[in-house]
C-alpha cells in the first residue's frame, strides 16, 4: 500500500442521450487521467447518459444502453479506479447511480440517498432514493454487482461516495462513514451554476475533507448540456481541510481535469487524532478489493484560482451558454432585434464575447474543428458577420439616440447589421382595423393597442432572416419585463431562446456599465456601449412628444427588484412585501411605494400566462422566474384582491 494516492476531478461538457459523444469524452477523460499519473479519478453525475434525459430516464433502453456504455468503457481503465454516473433499473424502480471501476472491472454501484428535488432539479419524478445503509446483491446481465452505500477497501485504501446532493444536506452520508476509517470520498456532481455558488461547494468541499479526515474530490458537468441549465465545472480536491486543486470554470474544453496527490497517512493521522470521533466497531458494507496502487512520484504545488467578481461569472457562463446551445442546436448562428436599447445591446454582445473567449482558449483551428458543421470562412476576422446578424427596425417613434446606438454597437460587434422602417407596415393594420371599427384609432383611447402593433409587426421580418441564415432568433426580454408583463407576446418576446429573462433589469445594466469600462482580461472593455448607457431605458412606442421612459411607464428598476425579491423570492404578501421595499428604499414616500406594491401583484398575477410563454432562457440567478423549472403559480388566481384591499 502506498501513502500517497494521485488523484482526479474530471469536468465533462456531456449531451442527453449522445451515447458515442458522452462514451468518447468519458474516455478522453480517462486518457489524460493516466498521462497525469492519476489511480481515482471521479468523474460527473450521470455522465453516460447526461444530466439532463428528463423523462426518458423512464425508459427502460435509456438505461440498458448507459449500461451497454458502461461495458465498453470498463476495459479502458485498467490500472485506474474511475467513478462514473448513470441511471439503473431495479425491480421496475430508477435509480441515480454511480459504478467504480477497478481495474477494468465494474466493483460496485453506490445509489445516490438524496434527490435534488428544487427549483431546476426534479430528480424525485424519475428516481428513488436509495436507504442508508443498505447494500444489495442484483443482477446485471449475468453478474451479481453490489448496489447501495458500499465502502470499497481497495487493498487497504478505503474509498467512499457521496453523490452530488448528498454532500449538500446536514446529514451527509460522508458522517455515517466517517467512523469507517475512510481515506477518499468521491463526488460526481450536476451542480448547475448560479451567481456565488462556487463558494458554497468549496465550502462543503472543504468541511468534508476537514470534518471526516479525508482526501475529498468533487467533479461537475461543464457547459449548456440540455437547454437551460449552465454547469460551470471547476473540480475541486480538498486534502487535510483545504482546497489543494482546482480545475478551470466556463472552460469551452470539451474535457477538464484538476488532479492532485494526497496525503494518506497524513488523513489517517488526523482521525486518531480527533477524539470525538465514533469509530464504527461493528463496521460498514465493505468490498474487499485488490489493486496494485503505483508509487507516487509527482508532487505538485496548488495554484490558487481567484475568485471571480458576479460580472465575470455572468459574462463567462452566458458566453459559454450561447457557444453550447448554438453548436448543440446546430444553428448557424444569432439573429437580433437590435433596438439601440439595453436589453438587445446585451443579448447581441454575448455572441462576440462568446467568440472572443472561445477564440482566446481554443485557438482558432479547435473553434474551427469544434464548429466544422459551420463550415467557417478561412479568415477569422469575417466570423461575427456569419455569426451575428442584427437589424434596426425603425418607426416615427424611433429617436436618433437609439439608432446611433444599434448603429454603434453593430459595428463594434463587426456583425451584419441592416435597417429598415416598418411604419407601413404599422399603418396598414391599422387601416384595416379602422376600416372595420368604422373609426379612426387614437392615443387616448387604444395606447396599449398602438403600442403593442408596433413591437408586434418587428417579429415576421426578423423571424424571416433568423430562418434564411439558419440562425437562433434570441428574445430580448429581462427578468424584470417577465415580471410584470412588461413585454408584447409575439413582438419583443418572439424567439427561440430568451437569454436574459432570467436576469433582472437593474443589474444588467450595472453590468453593461461594467462591460462598458472593464470587460474581461480576453475581451477588454466595450467602449461604444457608453451610448447605450447613457440613455434612459425606453421602448419607444409612444410618440416623441410624450418621452416615454420604462421607469416612468412601471416604476424604478431598483424597486421593481426589491419587492419582485420579496414577493416572488420570499412569498411575502403585499403588506410585508411593502415594509420590505420601505427598509431597502426610504428615500421614496409610503403613499408612492404603497402604489407600487399594488400596481406590482396586480401585474404579477395577471400575467403569469406571458411567463409560461417565453422562450428557453439560460438559468444564471437562482432569482428566476421561468414556471417550466424554477418558479410556479397559477395562470388564474384571485390576483391578493383581499390582500391588496387591506393596503
Amino acid at each position: 500500500m502506498t501513502d500517497t494516492i494521485r488523484v482526479g476531478a474530471g469536468c465533462l461538457n456531456q449531451i442527453p442521450l449522445d451515447w458515442a459523444g458522452n462514451r468518447r469524452r468519458i474516455l478522453a477523460a480517462i486518457s489524460k487521467a493516466r498521462e497525469a499519473d492519476v489511480s481515482v479519478l471521479c468523474l460527473p453525475e450521470l455522465a453516460i447518459t447526461g444530466y439532463g434525459c428528463e423523462d426518458h430516464f423512464l425508459s427502460h433502453e435509456v438505461s440498458e444502453r448507459a449500461w451497454a456504455s458502461l461495458l465498453e468503457i470498463a476495459p479502458e481503465t485498467q490500472g485506474l479506479i474511475v467513478a462514473v454516473g448513470l441511471p439503473v433499473w431495479i425491480k421496475n424502480a430508477v435509480y441515480n447511480a454511480v459504478a467504480l471501476l477497478v481495474d477494468g472491472q465494474i466493483a460496485g454501484l453506490v445509489a445516490k440517498q438524496n434527490l435534488a428535488g428544487d427549483g431546476l432539479h426534479y430528480e424525485p419524478r424519475w428516481f428513488r432514493a436509495w436507504p442508508a445503509g443498505v447494500v444489495v446483491g442484483e443482477e446485471f446481465e449475468g453478474d451479481l454487482i453490489p448496489i447501495g452505500d458500499p465502502i470499497f477497501n481497495i487493498d487497504g485504501i478505503r474509498i467512499a461516495l457521496e453523490v452530488c446532493e448528498d454532500a449538500w444536506v446536514a446529514n451527509r452520508p460522508g458522517s455515517q462513514f466517517s467512523g469507517s476509517g475512510i481515506d477518499i470520498i468521491l463526488n460526481p456532481s450536476a451542480s448547475h451554476f448560479a451567481f456565488g455558488k462556487q463558494e458554497v461547494r468549496e465550502h462543503f468541499v472543504i468541511e468534508g475533507s476537514r470534518a471526516f479526515g479525508v482526501a475529498y474530490v468533487y467533479a461537475n458537468l461543464l457547459g449548456n448540456e440540455s437547454g437551460r441549465a449552465i454547469f460551470d465545472g471547476g473540480g475541486l480536491i480538498a486534502d487535510h481541510g483545504k482546497i489543494t486543486a482546482e480545475g478551470r470554470r466556463f472552460s469551452f474544453e470539451e474535457v477538464t481535469l484538476a488532479v492532485k496527490s494526497v496525503d494518506i497517512e497524513r488523513n489517517r493521522l488526523h482521525q486518531a487524532r480527533t477524539v470525538s470521533r465514533k469509530v464504527d466497531v461493528e463496521g460498514r458494507a465493505e468490498i474487499d478489493l485488490f489493486f496494485d496502487w503505483p508509487r507516487v512520484e509527482r508532487r505538485d504545488g496548488h495554484e490558487s484560482v481567484a475568485p471571480i467578481s458576479k460580472e465575470e461569472e455572468f459574462t463567462r457562463a452566458m458566453a459559454l451558454a450561447y457557444f453550447d446551445y448554438m453548436r448543440k442546436s446546430w444553428s448557424n448562428g444569432f439573429v437580433v432585434s437590435l433596438s439601440g436599447g439595453a436589453d438587445s445591446a446585451a443579448v447581441s454582445s454575448f455572441a462576440k464575447i462568446m467568440l472572443d473567449l472561445a477564440t482566446a482558449e481554443l485557438g482558432v483551428e479547435a473553434v474551427r474543428k469544434r464548429l466544422a458543421y459551420l463550415d467557417l470562412p478561412e479568415d477569422p476576422a469575417t466570423w461575427m458577420k456569419q455569426l451575428l446578424f442584427c437589424a434596426y427596425q425603425g418607426t416615427k417613434n424611433s429617436g436618433d439616440v437609439t439608432r446611433q446606438a444599434a448603429q454603434a454597437v453593430a459595428e463594434m460587434l463587426d456583425c451584419d447589421y441592416a435597417e429598415w422602417e416598418v411604419d407601413q407596415l404599422v399603418e396598414g393594420y391599422e387601416r384595416t382595423i379602422e376600416s372595420v371599427l368604422k373609426r379612426q384609432l387614437n392615443w387616448e383611447k387604444d395606447d396599449l393597442t398602438r403600442q403593442n402593433i408596433q413591437a408586434r409587426v418587428r417579429a415576421p421580418g426578423i423571424w424571416m432572416f433568423a430562418n434564411l441564415r439558419n440562425g437562433l432568433l434570441l428574445s430580448t426580454s429581462n427578468r424584470s419585463e417577465a415580471a410584470v408583463g412588461y413585454a408584447t407576446m409575439d413582438g419583443d418576446t418572439a424567439g427561440g431562446v430568451s437569454p436574459i429573462a432570467g436576469i433582472d433589469k437593474d443589474y444588467l445594466r450595472t453590468w453593461l456599465r461594467w462591460m462598458e469600462t472593464t470587460g474581461l482580461p480576453e475581451t477588454g472593455p466595450y467602449p461604444a456601449l457608453s451610448l447605450i448607457n447613457e440613455q434612459q431605458p425606453t421602448a419607444e412606442l409612444r410618440p416623441k412628444a410624450d418621452k416615454q421612459t420604462d421607469e416612468g411607464d412601471l416604476m424604478p428598476y431598483g424597486v421593481l427588484d426589491t419587492i419582485e425579491r420579496a414577493a416572488i423570492r420570499d412569498k411575502k404578501g403585499p403588506q410585508a412585501a411593502l415594509d420590505f421595499a420601505m427598509l431597502h428604499h426610504p428615500d421614496h414616500s409610503k403613499k408612492e411605494m404603497k402604489q407600487w406594491v399594488i400596481k406590482f401583484f396586480k401585474l404579477w398575477c395577471r400575467n403569469q400566462w406571458k411567463r409560461e410563454r417565453y422562450a428557453v432562457s439560460f438559468h444564471v440567478d437562482d432569482l428566476n422566474l421561468d414556471p417550466k423549472s424554477w418558479c410556479r403559480f397559477p395562470i388564474l388566481s384571485s390576483g391578493f384582491a383581499e390582500e391588496l384591499a387591506e393596503l
